[in-house]
């Protein structure tokens, strides 16, 4: 068994309250759940108004396709959501 942990640091610029940063925090995960079927949280920084530190997971026996998967949601959050700027991201098998 592969457990795959991509840790994603966003900044969400245009976010003028902590209102704001959660209306776009909570359609990000819903959307990354739904398109790659893995499960998502905002795991630090949940108090700062502009900036947050994601954690995306994946479980699978293939360690190709858990790093593949990661992979791809990055790619998706930083091509389509033009709300948030990718800051960093790193992807861990365990």
């Amino acid at each position: 068994m592969v457990i795959g942990v991509c840790t994603i640091d966003l900044d969400i610029p245009m976010s003028t309250s902590l209102k704001d940063k959660r209306q776009v925090i909570r359609s990000v995960t819903s959307r990354m759940r739904q398109k790659f079927n893995v499960a998502v949280s905002e795991v630090e920084r949940q108090d700062a108004r502009q900036t947050t530190i994601l954690a995306v997971v994946s479980v699978s026996n293939d360690r190709d396709y858990v790093h593949g998967l990661l992979s791809r949601a990055v790619e998706w959050l930083e091509r389509t959501r033009l709300d948030c700027v990718l800051v960093d991201y790193y992807i861990e098998l365990i």
